[in-house]
């Protein structure tokens, strides 16, 4: 490349103003950096960029409405305004434009080429889909800006259905010019990522659009359920199911080699790289992360084994938590710590020094405690999923109203077969309980089921906030936090059942506390006992919570108003 550039410079030498004049020598120029598809290959490695990190994910789902936390996030205060929004960086963007700019100067096959650029409009695509779930319509760029273009630097907002509608052009290429190869760390775009993607990307914009602006049309829910079938029936990717069920989805999150028969795209974290994640001391600390702690209306949902609902028992909620896990969906003990966990081979009960619920998160965590203080996880956590596909082929198709038991079978019925439950029919009656506690407005049985499983299925890997804005379930941001059932004040509770006791509910700590016993308080302010001296724990009370009917977007930030009026601020936010 060196001696190209003298040569170069040597037949240039007599001209009045060459090109490389423009490029110093030790900057990336068009002329430099498009010739080869190794040069494609270096220049696409940076738009990876743009992805979530190991420690993003562990966090992801910590704004929801099943997880506690010590802290009211922002945007639920009642006081965020646009002057603390943010968001609203470019820099990716013009990344990824400036190479479509110029790619195609390469001198390399066709299908080389449509795949540099099928990557880089894939994750255009992954940009502007970020954007618009935050903001609706934003202006649509796809070529590179000059500092002097002042008519498209100060342009307005596009619309909502032209931006998505661009998406889906560049997902459509996307799919249709990406290699279908597979890497041995899923870490790689492929053509089978680009089509999950598309169903991702399609399902919400169905759904918005359904719940948030009445609009039934299937245009979108069709996109989803296609792109995700093409990955079910071509890709090769399939669930993990290992010899020992009871870890077969822990397994998921918890080794540095991803399981990359179903994981498809992962965040990968590495020992011997030092490229580390934080999950463990974001669940094994009192203070780092707030202490997120899984709420009890969200543990209701797990099944019993058998494929009964635990909330048809009678008084479900007047059972000891050593009590209420047993015989449940696999997944269970795979997502919070239960009465056989064992941490480097001792028994370990829920902590209540870091839980504020007793349902303790152990999902990404590695059992052994040398990381707990400090970001040095290895694991390598996922960014998508083969199960995810399966659950947004069920919803499209649940959602277009042409969803079957064939369906069912091939979708949550495998869901909850790798999970140990003997039982999962199609079911004929909507849950009460979900219709009660989450989902109102949902009569049919089969779309009530297919979200049960995508809460259970996808906790903690950062769909869930997602999914309450698409679905217009901003509400059950608001819902009580509610934790364990607590038979009586003052009497210590032996969590696991390992003839040690492990917390006690108490006023106030005991004049001799003993070693080993937690002692939470129930003040009535922070925390306090559905029956007063009993019953469901509530915690975390006095945190004070808003979600209006607007917040469903962000606000476009004060700063890039006052910068470009032309771009209009989103309704009901200038007050």
């Amino acid at each position: 490349m060196k001696r190209l550039l003298v040569i170069l410079s040597i037949i240039c030498l007599t001209s009045c103003k060459n090109e490389f004049d423009l490029y110093p020598p030790d900057k990336l120029s068009p002329i430099t950096s498009f010739n080869s598809e190794s040069d494609l290959q270096l220049y696409a490695n940076s738009f990876y960029n743009i992805l979530p990190t190991g420690s993003s994910i562990a966090r992801s789902d910590v704004f929801s409405d099943y997880i506690v936390n010590s802290t009211v996030n922002p945007y639920l205060s009642g006081s965020y305004n646009s002057s603390q929004s943010g968001g609203w960086s470019w820099t990716a963007l013009r990344n990824i434009n400036y190479f479509l700019a110029h790619f195609n100067q390469a001198d390399i096959p066709e299908a080389s080429l449509k795949h540099y650029e099928g990557l880089a409009r894939f994750f255009r695509a992954w940009f502007y889909f970020d954007k618009v779930k935050q903001f609706g319509g934003v202006p649509w760029y796809s070529d590179v800006l000059d500092v002097n273009d002042t008519e498209g630097l100060y342009k307005p907002r596009d619309s909502r259905e032209f931006v998505m509608s661009k998406i889906l052009e560049d997902l459509n290429f996307a799919a249709a010019n990406i290699n279908p190869n597979k890497d041995a760390t899923a870490s790689l775009i492929n053509k089978w990522v680009a089509l999950g993607f598309k169903s991702r990307v399609c399902l919400y914009e169905g759904t918005f659009q359904k719940y948030q602006n009445g609009s039934l049309s299937s245009e979108w829910f069709t996109e989803a359920a296609n792109a995700a079938e093409e990955v079910m029936n071509a890709s090769g990717y399939q669930l993990n199911i290992e010899s020992d069920l009871a870890m077969s989805y822990r397994n998921l999150f918890i080794l540095e080699q991803p399981k990359t028969n179903e994981v498809m795209l992962a965040t990968v974290n590495s020992q011997s790289l030092r490229v580390m994640n934080d999950a463990n001391w974001v669940f094994t600390s009192a203070t780092y992360a707030g202490r997120p702690s899984f709420t009890k209306t969200f543990i209701n949902t797990f099944l019993m084994s058998d494929g009964t609902r635990f909330t048809d028992q009678s008084k479900y909620n007047e059972i000891p938590f050593w009590k209420e896990v047993e015989n449940r969906d696999l997944r269970l003990k795979q997502t919070i710590r239960m009465s056989d966990y064992k941490r480097e081979g001792i028994l370990t009960p829920p902590e209540f020094v870091y839980t504020y619920t007793g349902y303790h998160p152990l999902k990404f965590t590695l059992d052994s405690k040398k990381t707990d203080g400090n970001a040095e996880n290895s694991n390598s956590l996922p960014l998508m999923r083969y199960a995810e596909i399966l659950l947004n082929y069920a919803e499209a198709k649940a959602e277009l109203g042409i969803f079957n038991e064939s369906d069912w079978n091939k979708t949550i019925r495998l869901l909850r077969a790798r999970a140990g439950i003997d039982n999962s029919s199609m079911p004929v009656i909507a849950d009460t309980y979900l219709q009660n506690t989450h989902y109102p407005d949902i009569s049919d049985p089969a779309l009530l089921e297919i979200r049960r499983e995508r809460g259970i299925e996808l906790s903690l890997e950062g769909f869930r906030y997602d999914d309450l804005m698409r679905w217009k379930q901003g509400d059950l941001l608001l819902r009580p936090y509610d934790g364990i059932y607590v038979p009586s004040m003052d009497t210590p509770l032996d969590l696991n059942q390992d003839g040690k006791d492990d917390v006690a509910f108490v006023s106030s700590t005991p004049a001799n506390p003993v070693k080993g016993i937690f002692y939470y308080i129930v003040n009535g302010t922070q925390n306090r006992l559905s029956n007063g001296t009993s019953g469901i724990l509530y915690t975390q009370i006095n945190l004070h919570r808003e979600f209006k009917e607007f917040q469903y977007l962000r606000p476009i930030p004060l700063n890039e108003l006052t910068l470009n009026p032309a771009l209009d601020q989103n309704p009901n936010w200038d007050n």
